[in-house]
């Protein structure tokens, strides 16, 4: 877990700045690219669509996070995708489970590695993973999460797609969101797949009283 990453430089060559955050009184400390627009790679983007949102600590993680920080996750293992930062896997790896996080970004993975250091995470793993050709060997969780991942017209379909095959029989998938326009193809698309879907009502942050209230679906398989 000492690694920085493989590139040049390693996490910190992103200059992050600290952010404490407080899950259920537990502060975590988060270091976080000052600069989101600064990231932006206009080749990378016209290719693949991809714009650094791993860089922040969205809402959406922080409530997700709130979550599994009343979890005992002793025996059980989780998976968080499209991690980013990775604030959920790494309460996750605090509160007991056998933690993965994973991304579509290497970068992304160096900002877990460097703050799951921080945190106290030990032991927490992570994988570069892309939802339209996941690998057949990442195996079943018994807790998977995502945290505004719902971006694109095709997320929906693949996320859920994802979810089906890595859920654990038993287990079970938290999927947050802040309301963004493609999450109302998310319901569908994982019914589709063959998952049960229920809708929380939606929250912010505990002690945040500004900014988008966050939808929590909760995904089991169908009976």
């Amino acid at each position: 877990m000492g690694d920085d990453g493989p590139q040049a430089g390693g996490y910190p060559r992103f200059a992050p700045v600290e952010r404490v955050i407080s899950v259920r009184g537990t502060p975590y400390r988060c270091w976080c690219p000052p600069d989101i627009d600064a990231l932006i790679d206009e080749q990378a983007f016209a290719a693949d669509e991809r714009i650094p949102y791993w860089a922040h600590v969205w809402e959406s993680a922080v409530v997700l996070a709130e979550e599994i920080a009343e979890l005992d996750g002793q025996g059980r293992r989780f998976l968080e995708l499209g991690c980013g930062l990775g604030l959920p896997a790494i309460v996750a790896a605090r509160s007991g489970f056998m933690t993965m996080a994973s991304d579509y970004e290497e970068s992304a993975l160096e900002g877990v590695r460097y703050n799951a250091d921080r945190n106290g995470a030990g032991g927490l793993a992570v994988r570069l993973v892309d939802w339209r050709r996941p690998p057949d060997d990442l195996g079943r969780f018994d807790l998977v999460v995502a945290a505004d991942v719902l971006y694109e017209r095709h997320h929906a379909t693949t996320l859920a797609a994802v979810i089906e095959a890595v859920l654990a029989d038993g287990g079970a998938a938290l999927v947050a969101d802040p309301g963004r326009a493609r999450a109302v193809d998310f319901e569908p698309a994982a019914r589709a797949a063959g998952l049960a879907v229920e809708r929380r009502p939606a929250r912010r942050p505990l002690g945040v009283t500004d900014g988008p209230a966050i939808d929590v679906y909760r995904v089991v398989r169908g009976s």
